[in-house]
């Protein structure tokens, strides 16, 4: 397993994360337990953050809450200067209980309901990313009724589809996000917004795909982008204040994967706005981006305790664990892949080859297929990598399973930041209602 920030196999023969031993966090927290890296978090943040100071171009960079949303990583990225990227009434109140600063949240969503825009509103966020008419029409009269001029950006598909997996793209022209460039929507979009009296247009946004490994797509969303910005400056007299250019930043899950550094993508980016929008003499926009899985995805790894296991002569050998699709339904929604240890034995050489297989009552229910291990006994600890993002937030409670808790460790301290769900809370909404309360004779 190839070890991401502060991860190391410490003098025990054990993996070690921010200073802290695994099979140490094991005896305290339990498993299954999600362990984020502090220290590579922040870093990733700050990654981002001098690549656009050294741009020289204004910038925002918008952590995407999807991707992992807790109170600690809302306060860790209010603390690096982030802005926050929410799509749900449930993200934006995890941000305002965090105290993140209301006015650098961006809210996206291609239905966001009437209740959801007035707790934004309410809250007095900075900007809405405008999905659709309706959506702007409904902006429109809720901010007037409260007598609010609403900061927006509209969301438009360019048309450009990046190299991902289908069910994660959103850039290309048949998909269910955003005014499309190529069929006129999106020049009515702006043409509609701006004879609106409470919304005030910044610009435009776009995102093209997740798990991105070249600069390509970036670039020519950039071109896109800027061609239609000079349109619109042409024939409606508006000029975009604001680019998003989205997220969709790789990272490294398994051998083979090949993301660039964080410098490389934002120098690509900041090059071609500085290109496609300096070749038309277009006052140069400030630039927004949306980083979500390349700023907690590797910093994030997952122990289980190893439990039955099944031997199928010349077919395979399965080793369970007691966790899953519940803590991790990624492989099987995308066919995901992913790296492991046993992090109670890192040093001792692989004798056999197992598939990881997890608990619920799913034959789907895979995390790894043909995994190199030392031979598995029951009771060892086995740390999968690279689950920072898109885990904890998936997680469910197929079979009543209770989702685990998040750990985050820095610098040898380790500081339990969601609980591990109780079985009062797995009943906790549960409600009987009053006619089968009562019970009398035996049902035949």
């Amino acid at each position: 397993m190839y070890l991401h920030g502060t991860s190391k196999i410490n003098d025990r023969g054990h993996l070690e994360i921010g200073g802290c031993d695994t099979t140490d966090l094991v005896r305290q927290f339990g498993t299954p337990i999600y362990v984020v890296d502090e220290a590579l978090v922040r870093l990733r943040a700050r990654q981002y953050m001098e690549a656009f100071r050294a741009s020289g171009l204004n910038f925002q960079v918008a952590y995407a809450s999807k991707a992992f949303c807790v109170m600690a990583m809302c306060r860790l990225a209010a603390e690096e200067g982030l802005s926050l990227d929410v799509v749900s009434d449930g993200e934006l109140y995890t941000a305002l209980q965090a105290g993140f600063p209301a006015e650098r949240i961006h809210f996206h969503g291609n239905n966001k309901t009437p209740e959801e825009i007035g707790m934004a509103l309410d809250a007095r966020i900075g900007c809405f990313v405008v999905d659709n008419f309706v959506e702007m029409q409904m902006l429109q009269a809720m901010a007037e009724e409260r007598g609010q001029r609403v900061k927006v950006l509209l969301r438009i598909t360019p048309g450009v589809e990046a190299h991902t997996h289908e069910y994660i793209s959103t850039g290309q022209t048949d998909s269910k996000f955003g005014f499309d460039l190529g069929n006129g929507a999106a020049f009515r979009a702006v043409e509609e917004v701006s004879k609106l009296s409470h919304l005030e247009l910044l610009g435009v946004h776009s995102h093209i795909g997740s798990q991105i490994f070249e600069v390509e797509g970036f670039k020519l969303a950039v071109e896109k982008v800027a061609g239609f910005a000079v349109k619109v400056r042409e024939e409606l007299n508006v000029l975009f204040r604001v680019v998003n250019l989205g997220g969709g930043f790789g990272i490294r899950y398994v051998e083979g994967d090949t993301p660039l550094a964080v410098s490389d993508y934002v120098k690509a980016i900041t090059d071609g706005v500085k290109e496609y929008f300096g070749r038309a003499d277009y006052p140069l926009p400030e630039i927004w981006v949306e980083p979500g899985r390349s700023m907690v995805g590797d910093a994030g790894t997952t122990l289980y305790t190893v439990g039955t296991y099944k031997d199928i002569p010349g077919v395979r050998k399965y080793v369970a664990v007691d966790g899953g699709m519940t803590d991790n339904p990624r492989p099987a929604l995308y066919d995901s892949k992913y790296e492991a240890l046993l992090a109670n034995r890192a040093t001792e050489t692989p004798e056999e080859v197992v598939s990881i297989a997890g608990k619920c009552c799913e034959s789907g229910d895979m995390l790894i297929w043909d995994l190199a291990l030392p031979k598995v006994n029951s009771g060892d600890i086995l740390a999968v990598s690279c689950t920072g993002a898109y885990n904890y937030a998936m997680a469910s409670n197929y079979n009543r399973i209770r989702r685990p808790g998040v750990v985050f460790v820095k610098d040898g301290q380790a500081d339990l930041v969601v609980k591990r769900e109780s079985y009062e809370d797995i009943v906790g909404n549960d409600v009987i209602p009053e006619r089968m309360k009562q019970v009398s004779g035996t049902v035949s």
